[in-house]
This record gives C-alpha cells, structure tokens and sequence, in this order.
C-alpha cells in the first residue's frame, strides 16, 4: 500500500496576500514570499514541509482559484 502525497499549488496572480492560508496550515507548508505578483502585493509560497492534504488552506482563502490542494500519483505498482 502506497503513502499518499499531496501538492499545494498556488496561483500567485490570485493571491491577495491575506496570508489566511499560511495561518490555516498546521505543518507550516505556506509562508509569505517577498516578491511581488501583478497587483503588487507579496504571494504566499510553498516552503519545503510535506502537505498532509487537510485542505485547510484551501478552505480558508477568499480568492477563488489561488490555492489548490492535489493528491500526487504515486508511481509504485
């Protein structure tokens, strides 16, 4: 039986920089970037702790589209 894995993905341009997401994570995946998406205002980046796919991120950000939580395939048969 193979471990699930998940990915946050982010959407920067959609980004707001609420920092909502990065409050919701209990395992610190999210963290405030310094540079500056389109609106001009810092996105939230990926930091390199393991998602455990809560959603919590997901679920606590205002702007649609900015956030996604997905399982990763694993390759192991």
């Amino acid at each position: 039986m193979s471990k699930k894995t998940f990915e946050v993905r982010i959407a920067p341009d959609e980004c707001k920089g609420c920092e909502r997401c990065v409050i919701a994570c209990p395992r610190s995946v999210l963290k405030m970037g310094v540079q500056l998406n389109r609106l001009g205002v810092p996105f939230v980046i990926r930091t390199e702790q393991e998602c455990i796919g809560c959603g919590g991120c997901f679920l606590t950000c205002p702007e649609p589209g900015a956030i996604t939580v997905v399982q990763i395939e694993s390759a192991e048969a």
